[in-house]
C-alpha cells in the first residue's frame, strides 16, 4: 500500500531548515519537514500543517515544485509532493521529530540525507519543477531516479 505524504523545503536565501530524524525510516538523515495526509486533506493542508507541527512557522505562501514517487520491495512506497517555502531566518526551533538545523547549499554534499533529496533541493534552488519516479531495493539503496519531465 502506498502512503502519501507532503514535506516543506523551508529556504531562507541558501540555507534550508532541514530535520535530523529520530526515527525510522532514514533515522539519522536530514530531510525536510513533513509528513503523511491526514483524512480529507490536500497536499497543501497537510504541508501548512505539518510545517506548524514541525516547526511551530507559518510561512505566508508555499510553491509547489513537484512530486517524488517511491516504489521499494519493502513497506517503502510513498508518494510525496513537495512545496518550497521561503522564511525569513531565524533560530532552528526545537522539534520532537528530530534537531532542526539550518544547512547552506554547499554543505548538503556533506550531511547524511536520501539521495533522492539532494536532486530536490537542487530542483528548488533553481526553480525548477520535477516528477521523480525513484526505485529501490530491499535496504532502500537507490536503484534508479527519473526526472519524468525531463527523462
Amino acid at each position: 500500500m502506498r502512503k502519501i505524504a507532503a514535506f516543506i523545503i523551508l529556504k531562507c536565501n541558501d540555507e534550508l531548515l532541514l530535520l535530523k530524524r529520530f526515527k525510522e525510516p532514514f533515522k539519522g538523515y536530514y530531510v525536510p519537514v513533513g509528513g503523511k495526509l491526514d483524512p480529507n486533506e490536500t497536499p497543501l493542508d497537510a504541508a501548512i500543517r505539518e510545517t506548524f507541527e514541525e516547526t511551530g512557522i507559518r510561512p505566508e505562501h508555499f510553491t509547489y515544485m513537484g512530486t517524488l514517487f517511491e516504489v521499494s520491495p519493502v513497506e517503502y512506497n510513498w508518494l510525496t509532493f513537495v512545496y518550497l517555502a521561503e522564511i525569513p531566518y531565524q533560530p532552528a526551533p526545537e522539534c520532537n521529530e528530530g534537531i532542526l538545523e539550518w544547512i547552506h547549499k554547499d554543505n548538503l554534499k556533506n550531511i547524511l540525507t536520501p539521495e533522492t533529496d539532494l536532486h530536490i533541493y537542487e530542483k528548488a534552488f533553481n526553480q525548477q519543477p520535477f516528477a521523480y519516479s525513484a526505485r529501490y531495493d530491499a535496504e532502500l539503496n537507490l536503484l534508479e531516479l527519473i526526472d519524468e519531465l525531463n527523462p
